[in-house]
């Protein structure tokens, strides 16, 4: 490791670390979100060589993502197996975006949220609360721009149809593409 490269890594942190921190808070408690995004950073440095280092953020949102779902999965497999050794079910708990959702301004939207599959949720949250433009919701799940078009579509036309056809109700839904600088 060269010093350029340690204060370039250190320049990315410090850019951020606050913005990845944010999204993890919008999908977990604060303890576990400051786990994503410190664990978010650490896969950073180990794959330096493979970070778009133009456009760094939609990667790390990407890599948060996953982070995320690990724990998520190994919170599932932990009380799956407390359940096991106590001998009861595995009760349906919504987890920590319940209480993001709380928070928002639009319950009926954000409720009828609820009812759509994880992915559906996740694509509209970084088109909606992220405002992600198509092409960095496609680095974000490893996908095409054009099938974030098409299931982001999908998502929507089944969160209109939840809502009795109102399609948008009041969020904005991706932002103007970013312009290189």
């Amino acid at each position: 490791m060269t010093v350029i490269q340690r204060h370039r890594f250190e320049r990315l942190y410090a850019a951020h670390f606050d913005t990845v921190l944010r999204y993890c808070l919008r999908r977990t408690n604060r303890e576990d979100a400051l786990d994503a995004a410190g664990e978010t950073f650490a896969v950073a440095w180990r794959r330096r060589h493979d970070l778009p280092w133009d456009r760094p953020l939609p990667w790390l949102y990407g890599v948060a993502h996953r982070v995320l779902s690990n724990q998520r999965r190994s919170l599932f497999r932990q009380s799956r197996m407390a359940a096991r050794l106590r001998g009861s079910e595995v009760a349906d708990d919504p987890g920590p975006e319940v209480q993001v959702l709380r928070a928002a301004e639009d319950q009926q939207v954000l409720d009828t949220l609820e009812e759509l599959s994880a992915d559906d949720r996740e694509i509209i949250r970084l088109a909606a609360w992220e405002e992600l433009s198509r092409d960095e919701i496609a680095a974000v799940l490893g996908c095409s721009s054009n099938a974030v078009t098409k299931r982001l579509n999908r998502a929507l036309d089944h969160l209109a149809d939840l809502l009795g056809g109102a399609r948008s109700s009041g969020i904005r839904f991706f932002r103007r593409e970013r312009t290189p600088a």
